[in-house]
């Protein structure tokens, strides 16, 4: 499948015209912009996490249904909600996109991006967690027409670039011989 033109690029954030508060015109000032009833909004990266799902050597990924990067392989994984903590919303991703239900074995990195959808582009801070399953059934939703296991040594390549290096660094940290990893509760794996 061919790369979607202009993805991957590092993009430059879109600058806000109206207030989210009040809807009133947004002028730039400083690091941010403020409308007339004095409401400031900041441009700041948008917050995202996401679940490598792994059972018997396999990783679990999803194939997009939707724009961007529509049949591509992904990990499991979206933006947060308001005010949601990155571990609550990478299994909350996981459960909505696969039906697993899983909990955080370990915090895997922090990955930065851009988004580009609508000729728009939003950096995203990405925050990756490794998951098990504790129950639920494989089920499709509206944003993933397909499930797949996949050996760690043959993964497809996926949407994002980010993602990518994800999964490299995810590899690479099954090596024998790669240096110790620690759990959520600092024990060491």
């Amino acid at each position: 499948m061919a790369r979607p033109a202009g993805r991957g690029r590092r993009g430059a954030a879109v600058n806000p015209s109206w207030c989210g508060r009040c809807g009133a015109a947004l002028l730039p000032e400083g690091d941010h912009f403020i409308c007339e009833a004095g409401h400031r909004t900041f441009l700041n990266s948008k917050p995202a996490a996401g679940a490598l799902v792994l059972r018997d050597g396999q990783l679990l990924l999803v194939r997009r249904a939707i724009e961007p990067w529509k049949g591509w392989w992904d990990i499991p994984g979206g933006f947060l909600k308001d005010g949601e903590h990155p571990c609550a919303g990478a299994l909350r991703e996981v459960e909505e996109e696969t039906g697993y239900i899983c909990e955080a074995v370990e915090l895997l990195g922090i990955y930065m991006d851009t988004y580009e959808y609508g000729g728009d582009s939003v950096f995203i801070l990405n925050i990756y967690y490794l998951v098990r399953i504790i129950g639920g059934e494989p089920r499709l939703d509206a944003e993933s027409d397909a499930l797949r296991w996949f050996p760690l040594n043959a993964l497809p390549e996926v949407a994002f670039v980010h993602a990518r290096q994800v999964l490299r660094d995810f590899v690479e940290q099954q090596a024998p011989g790669a240096r110790p990893r620690k759990d959520l509760q600092g024990q060491q794996r």
